[in-house]
């Protein structure tokens, strides 16, 4: 195997690797967030729901690419807006990839953003995946739910269920 003996993590380099350390920190900082918080065991597939909803708030809302650790802090206000009950985040997240898919476009960059090829995959991956769920719509009084596990479940897109995890996360942060 050919050592390069250079990496870029920026995508500017010779031809070498390009690591996404972009999303990474995003991915990073989610997961943070989520196993503070200590809602769901991290090898759950609701775990990996939240973590993808987080790592997208993160990640697109860092719009001068300079996320680092001491501004962690001062974002978390930024993304509880983004990731509250009323706001239409995943229309913001596909607007967001479009833009940023575009601003590649026009900055004439060939190899796709290794950090925005992760990005699409989660939201993709949250779109397409549904996870069954306790329904929060179902008409109160339709019987005694004794456990956790037992009343009315339906299929939820994993983006649905994630997002609200995501927000308490932050909130318990």
């Amino acid at each position: 195997m050919l050592h390069r003996g250079r990496e870029s993590t920026d995508g500017t380099g010779d031809g070498g690797l390009t690591v996404p350390m972009a999303w990474l920190y995003a991915e990073y900082i989610a997961d943070e967030l989520l196993r503070s918080g200590d809602l769901m065991p991290p090898t759950s597939f609701e775990f990996r729901a939240g973590r993808d909803a987080l790592a997208l708030t993160v990640f697109l809302s860092d719009t001068d690419g300079e996320l680092s650790g001491i501004r962690v802090v001062t974002r978390l206000e930024t993304w509880l807006s983004l990731t509250a009950y009323d706001q239409p985040w995943q229309e913001w997240v596909q607007e967001r990839l479009r833009d940023l898919s575009a601003d590649a476009a026009a900055a004439g960059r060939n190899a796709p953003d290794p950090g925005l090829e992760l990005a699409r995959e989660a939201w993709r991956w949250l779109r397409e995946t549904e996870l069954l769920a306790p329904d929060l719509n179902a008409v109160p009084g339709g019987g005694a739910v004794t456990g956790e596990d037992e009343g009315p479940k339906v299929w939820t897109p994993a983006w649905q269920l994630g997002l609200p995890l995501g927000h308490l996360a932050i909130h318990l942060f």
